[in-house]
Formats: C-alpha cells, structure tokens, sequence
C-alpha cells in the first residue's frame, strides 16, 4: 500500500489498499461504539425480563464500561508486544464470544458477567483500530483518514439507542447481542484476509509495566465508576467520593512511576510537554462530555417533554447522526489542507449554537428549528472530531502512536462519563424521584454549550496548517510505523 502523490504535487491519495483496510476496520470498530449505547434503551426490559432492580441490571451498562476501562490502557503495549493483527483478532474474538454468551443468559448475574467480557474484547478493538489506521495512512493522508475512521466513534453510539429500540420494538431482548455476531464474524474473516502479518519481533520485546497496569487500569476504572454513580447518587455520596478518592491517587502513583521510571511506562505522561498533543486530547475529552451528554439529554428530553415514545425519541437522534456523518469526512478532507486550528473552533461555535436552542425550548418548540439545531450541533462535532484526531497524530512521533491512541481514549471516556454525571444531577434538581422538568432540561443543555467554549479555546492552540512532507519514493507500507510532519504551532 502506497502513499502516492497526485501528478501535480498534492496531498497523497487514498489508494484502494488502504480504502479497504479503513473498511474492514470500521466493520470491527462500529460494533463496540454501537454496542456502549445500544443497551441502554432496553434496561426497563432487560430488568423486568430477570425480576431485579433497575439499580442491579444497570451493571449491564456500568460492567461494560469498567472492563472497557480496564482493557484499553493495556492495548497499546500489547499491540507493541504481540503484533497489532493478532491483538485485533483476539478483542474481536473475545467481543464475539461475550456477545454470543450474553444473549444466552439465564439471570441478571450471568448477563453481567458476559457484559464485562464483551467490555475486555471492545476496549482491545478501538485503540487498536485507531493505531493501525494511523500508521497505514501516514503524516500526508491522516486528516482524511480521521475523518472516515472517525465516523465509527462519533455516529455509534448516537445509531445505538436507534437499533436498540427498532430491536426491541420488533424482538426478543436476546437480539440486543445477537445482532453482533453476523458482523463480528464477517469483521474477522476480513481481517484474516486484509490484514497485513504481523513483522517478527525485532529486537528484545517490550517488557509490560506490572506496576503501571497496576495503578493505571484500576484508576481508570474507579473514576468511571465513580462518575457513573454520580449522576443518580451525587457527587457527596460515599460510593462517589471513595471512586474519586481511589481513581485520583492511584492516578498520581502511576504519575509519579511514570515520570521516574528506566523502562518504558504503559502510557508516556511527557507526551503531555508538547502544546498541540495537550490541547489535542483534551479537546476529546471535551468531545466525549458535550457528545455523550448530549445523547444522554435529548432522549429523554423528547420523551418527558414532547411526550415521544421510546423508539420515537431514539429516530428523532437521526439529525445529530447525520450532521457527523456529513462533517467527519469532510473536516478530515479541510483538515489535511488547513489543519485543526480553522476547523475545530467552527466546529465548536456549531455545537454551542445547537445545544444553545434546546437551553430554551419547551413542549411548543418548532420540531424543525430542533432539528436544524441537532443538524448544527452534529456538523460541528464532526469539524471537531477529525480534525482533533488527526493533530494528535500530528504531534507525537511514531513510536508514541499506540500510548497517545490509549492517552485520547482515557480521557475520552472519563469526559463522556462526566458529561452524563452533571447533566444527570441538573436534572434531579427537584430530587432524585421526581421527573425533570422543562427548567431543568434547559439548565442541563448548558452544560454542552460550556463544554464548547473550551473547545474553541483549546481550538486555537491546535496545530495550523501542514508542512508538506518532502517527496519521497512511493514505497510506504501498510503496517509502516507514522512519521509525522512537524506543523506550525
């Protein structure tokens, strides 16, 4: 696989090879992404159907997301260690294997179970998908690859709520996991075939950093937790402050070890040192807080204030959905063009302007004027969103791909789990059992435009526009390690 140049110079296409690879791993990536949210809509079912609480078969969602917790800060040194096809294979496998195990569970314990199984094999998937698409596209070819394999990420768990429901309206809950497996095998025969082999091991192997694994993956852990009980129990609870009490210090350990260790440590804090990667992740981070607690709001904000069913307020998602769809690819085309620091500001501004609508909408707001501002809201993450990822691969050198994938992803998740946390507690302002109210929902749909403002601000620390790389021959291959092309600061 080739990255060639245009006749005239240009940016380096997207040549069939890589095309291909982008569609194999999107077809394994969609799943978990999909996955994390297409649950969700069927927690009412899934506890009436095995006679428990709402509070225990929520560990549904709560199981799958710790085990993604605990999986994704390893998957960077095993892709380094193992080979990033056999690791590929094997999150697929183990994805495909909890999937086929939780449909044919018998009590809420063993659907829990089977959900942290499912979490281990999705937290393998995405920050494996993103290290090798990177390396395969190289400095000149990765805005445009962001913007394709970011499409996943972003539309995922906003299509999630609307399978969900379309299930559940016309099947058994058991087809909530079964709908994985048709894909997940088709994704791993693909990857057998496209997949390039993995190189022989050169050198002495990576050794793992127990003590890093140790502090980091529990830490992740227990802040995710914390932050998913918040929002129906309060930042003051005890389960809350012993989660964030447990999370931050394991954090500050793994700092600590991390900055003063001889041997190469599960995620490199001194990529931190360099301006564009800092502003880069936390602009993900910010991403994942306004994303998800927008899809975290807007169903029930259709469903308790517009009266919608279930499946209703799932569809009424679509705009959001599409507005990515159209803004991932082409902010990825812009983004190698005009880099991060034009796109993601706009894009910023987009998301304030759509969620500033919903702030003061009530049960006689126009459906069209929501759905431009869902539209709007949905471009703008999409301006965002590939622009981000293709700055952060940017800023770090090749070797550092795999720990500044799994550094994107931790902080990702931690922002997508604060996001829900806030807006959960605005909205139990009148207490935690009485229903949200119009005020409430529009107190709660500030909480994204605030988390665009940052994202503006860190916008402009971005990198500017691409330096071209200087030619060279055409022999690049897939499973070449990125070199990325200094930008101006």
């Amino acid at each position: 696989m080739s990255a060639t140049k245009t006749a005239e110079g240009g940016p380096a296409r997207l040549d069939s090879g890589l095309l291909t690879l982008l569609g194999v791993m999107v077809l394994g990536g969609m799943m978990s992404y999909l996955d994390a949210t297409i649950v969700n809509v069927g927690i009412s079912t899934l506890s009436s159907e095995f006679t428990v609480t709402l509070a225990t078969i929520e560990w549904v969602t709560t199981g799958y997301l710790l085990a993604v917790a605990l999986a994704i800060p390893l998957a960077g040194w095993a892709l380094v260690r193992f080979g990033a096809k056999r690791m590929w294979l094997l999150g697929l496998t183990v994805f495909l294997i909890g999937s086929t195990l939780a449909a044919f569970a018998w009590n809420a314990e063993s659907l829990i179970a089977f959900r942290v199984l499912q979490g281990l094999g999705g937290g393998m998937i995405d920050p494996i998908m993103m290290t090798v698409v990177a390396g395969a596209a190289g400095p000149e070819r990765i805005g445009r690859v962001m913007g394709l394999i970011s499409v996943p990420i972003t539309l995922g768990p906003v299509v999630g709520p609307i399978v969900g429901g379309l299930l559940l309206d016309n099947l058994s809950w058991e087809w909530l996991f079964l709908v994985n497996i048709p894909f997940a095998l088709a994704a791993i025969v693909l990857a057998i075939k496209v997949l390039p082999a993995d190189p022989p091991p050169s050198g002495d192997p990576v050794p793992l950093d127990a003590l890093g694994v140790f502090l980091l993956s529990p830490g992740f852990a227990a802040l995710v937790y914390a932050l998913s009980q918040a929002g129906a129990h309060g930042f003051g609870s005890t389960r809350v402050v012993v989660g964030l009490a447990v999370g931050v210090a394991l954090f500050a350990a793994y700092a600590v070890h991390a900055l003063r260790t001889d041997k190469t440590p599960l995620l490199d804090l001194r990529l931190f040192a360099g301006k564009g990667f800092t502003a880069s992740v936390t602009t993900m981070f910010l991403l994942g807080g306004g994303l998800f607690s927008l899809l975290f709001l807007l169903p029930l904000y259709y469903q308790q204030v517009h009266g919608n069913s279930v499946l209703e307020s799932g569809l009424l998602l679509a705009p959001l959905g599409l507005g990515t769809l159209i803004g991932m690819p082409l902010a990825g085309n812009l983004a190698d063009r005009f880099g991060a620091r034009v796109l993601v500001p706009t894009g910023a501004l987009l998301i304030g302007a759509g969620a500033l609508v919903f702030t003061g909408s009530g049960a006689d707001s126009s459906q069209v004027l929501l759905t431009a501002a869902q539209l709007a809201a949905g471009f703008g993450m999409g301006l965002v969103g590939a622009p981000t990822m293709s700055s952060v691969y940017r800023t770090v050198p090749g070797e550092a791909v795999a720990g500044a994938t799994g550094a994107v992803f931790i902080l990702n998740q931690i922002g997508a789990s604060l996001g829900i946390a806030v807006v959960a507690l605005i909205l139990q302002g009148g207490g935690a059992h009485a229903a949200p109210t119009t005020e409430s929902f529009g107190d709660a749909f500030w909480w994204p435009v605030a988390a665009a403002v940052v994202v503006f601000l860190a916008g402009l620390l971005l990198p500017g526009r691409p330096q071209r790389a200087p030619e060279t021959p055409a022999d690049t291959t897939a499973d070449a390690p990125a070199t990325p092309v200094a930008d101006p600061a």
